[in-house]
């Protein structure tokens, strides 16, 4: 077992040397020298404008969109139950639509239409577990899950022109959606 060893002022100055002299710091990119006269530190010039051009890119920046990426957003906050209700259907139909896609391996077609369809059908489903009774959240949320994961999957093997990965994800997303739909 370890030994404890309280913490004095003398096994302090036993053990960490004090220098009363300024630090000198080199590197390639930074130089600071001191000045004995004020305590002040010299920043070369090419540090100093870095920093000015790194804070002023920050405060401009614009934040870039990723074309035809997956857009799962969750909820959307104006949305209703009856809206939702009243759209789960389609977007499902939509969604399920990608297998005509599927079939003619138009494998980039498929990818697109499953990435707008998704979204939607995504902040229905969502909106309505909320709704739900506490008791009837965890199997939708199960259901949810395995509907979302099969999609991303659908996606990635689209994208990698796998056949049988893209049917396998394309049962498990149609069995998901008549359970859900079954449920609600």
């Amino acid at each position: 077992m370890a030994q404890l060893i309280p913490i004095l002022a003398s096994n302090l100055n036993n053990r960490i040397h004090f220098s009363s002299s300024l630090p000198t710091i080199a590197s390639p990119w930074f130089k600071t020298t001191p000045n004995p006269s004020n305590n002040a530190t010299n920043i070369s010039r090419r540090l100093g404008l870095g920093f000015v051009a790194l804070m002023a890119s920050s405060v401009t920046a614009k934040p870039v969109e990723v074309a035809n990426a997956l857009d799962l957003k969750l909820i959307a906050p104006e949305q209703s139950l009856d809206e939702a209700e009243s759209g789960i259907r389609s977007h499902a139909r939509a969604l399920l639509q990608v297998r005509r896609l599927i079939e003619s391996e138009a494998w980039k077609e498929a990818q697109k239409r499953l990435r707008s369809s998704s979204p939607l059908l995504k902040q229905d489903v969502y909106t309505i577990i909320e709704y739900k009774p506490p008791a009837e959240r965890p199997a939708l949320r199960k259901l949810y899950s395995l509907l979302f994961n099969n999609v991303t999957r659908m996606d990635y093997a689209a994208r990698d022109k796998d056949v049988e990965g893209v049917w396998e994800c394309y049962n498990k997303i149609e069995m998901a959606i008549s359970d859900i739909l079954s449920r609600i």
